[in-house]
């Protein structure tokens, strides 16, 4: 190999279309803007047509908040190898441009290290997912894995109700019972045989849950809307539901109309928003760290778990910790999708997991079967039943892991 020093940009002029240009400029530890001839060198090599590999983090980005950064002074790779970890920049929209695809090259530092390395940052990764996995004991029946209640569906949007139900019954639940208004009762009973049905006094829309007594966890939002009836009973269930509860949807948007019973949630309650309901609870960002700082300081003040839906869907939790999902794919940006999430969380939290884990494994799997599917099909084509079908191929495939583990 030869190596040639770079005193100005005109030597860059030739460069064979067809090289493959490697950056290894600078680090994840940079802080300040590029500026003079490393600046006209990451300018001019964007703008060549070659393809273009990063080392650790592309040259010119910084690796948690890029407000303030030069983005004409930012190299824009195609693919990106992040050394051991990846940098927490690589996990916002506004940076993909830059970062292109990466993946994590380990180097060799030692599981201890990095375990006793302080960071509120995580990433999910299958192994530590597999190992949260509770087994089915042999001696297992319906009543010792869950009974769930769904409070989902109003008129014109039972979909969400049946999808969230069917979501949570594939992902391990004994039980689970579907609140729906007196309309919904022949749509849920026939599109989710498995399920028992609550019906509520109203015939579209919710007003009221049933006892709480019977159920080891709840989920409430799918298809919901908005009515004010619905808002006063949603206040009702907050203030006197003592089992793990997962907040979606609807049931948001109504919080959010309502900052101040956002004090009343119990302990742990996870709540699932996309970043627009996330906006309409706690505010506007500038950027995508901006969000998760806020993200963070809403988890703890208010000592609940927020899992922010996106292409790395992030969980907020109350010690301040954020964890990254690392499953998912752009065809899960599909009508249904979030309802199949919270299904799949209620599941998991009426089987007993702690609401973190519930949270943590659940984006995982829900990811995990999105991507099995859109590899059995398509991204284009993938629709939320999909992912639902897929959720006992996720479980498989994370057995399979933690088996290895353990042989």
């Amino acid at each position: 190999a030869k190596i040639r020093e770079v005193e100005e940009v005109a030597s860059l002029m030739e460069v064979d279309p067809g090289a493959i240009l490697v950056d290894a400029l600078f680090g994840s530890g940079l802080t300040r803007r590029v500026s003079g001839l490393a600046r006209d060198v990451i300018t001019r090599v964007n703008a060549l047509p070659n393809l273009q590999i990063a080392i650790d983090i592309p040259s010119g980005l910084f690796g948690e908040d890029n407000i303030g950064n030069d983005p004409d002074a930012i190299l824009q790779a195609d693919f990106t190898l992040a050394l051991q970890t990846p940098s927490l920049s690589f996990f916002f929209a506004e940076n993909q441009a830059y970062v292109g695809q990466w993946e994590v090259l380990p180097i060799g530092l030692h599981p201890q290290i990095m375990e006793e390395k302080e960071s509120a940052w995580r990433y999910i990764q299958a192994g530590y997912v597999s190992n949260l996995l509770k087994p089915r004991m042999k001696f297992a029946h319906k009543g010792t894995l869950g009974h769930c209640l769904l409070i989902a569906g109003c008129y014109g949007m039972m979909g969400a109700a049946v999808l969230a139900a069917r979501a949570c019954l594939r992902a391990g639940a004994g039980l689970v019972t579907g609140h729906v208004p007196r309309f919904g009762y022949k749509i849920l009973q026939t599109t989710v045989p498995e399920a028992l049905i609550s019906i509520d006094e109203s015939d579209i829309i919710y007003t009221g849950a049933p006892g709480l007594e019977p159920f080891s966890a709840v989920g409430v939002g799918p298809g919901l809307g908005c009515k004010p009836n619905t808002g006063r009973a949603i206040l009702e269930l907050i203030k006197s539901v003592k089992i793990p509860l997962v907040i979606d949807a609807d049931a948001l948007n109504i919080l959010s109309e309502h900052p101040e019973w956002i004090a009343l949630l119990p302990e742990g309650t996870i709540l699932t928003p996309h970043p627009r309901e996330f906006e309409r609870l706690a505010g506007k960002a500038e950027n995508g760290y901006a969000r998760v700082r806020m993200q963070i300081d809403f988890a703890i003040r208010h000592k609940v778990i927020v899992l922010l839906k996106g292409a790395h869907t992030s969980v907020a939790c109350p010690d301040g910790s954020c964890w990254f999902n690392t499953t998912g794919n752009p065809g899960m940006a599909t009508a249904g999708s979030g309802d199949v999430l919270t299904g799949i969380i209620l599941s998991l939290l009426g089987q007993g997991y702690h609401p973190r884990d519930a949270a943590i494994l659940g984006v995982y799997l829900h990811g995990l079967a999105g991507d099995l599917a859109s590899e059995a099909s398509s991204e284009a084509s993938l629709i939320a039943g999909d992912i639902i079908e897929s959720l006992g191929f996720a479980f498989q495939y994370l057995k399979g892991i933690y088996d290895e583990d353990i042989i």
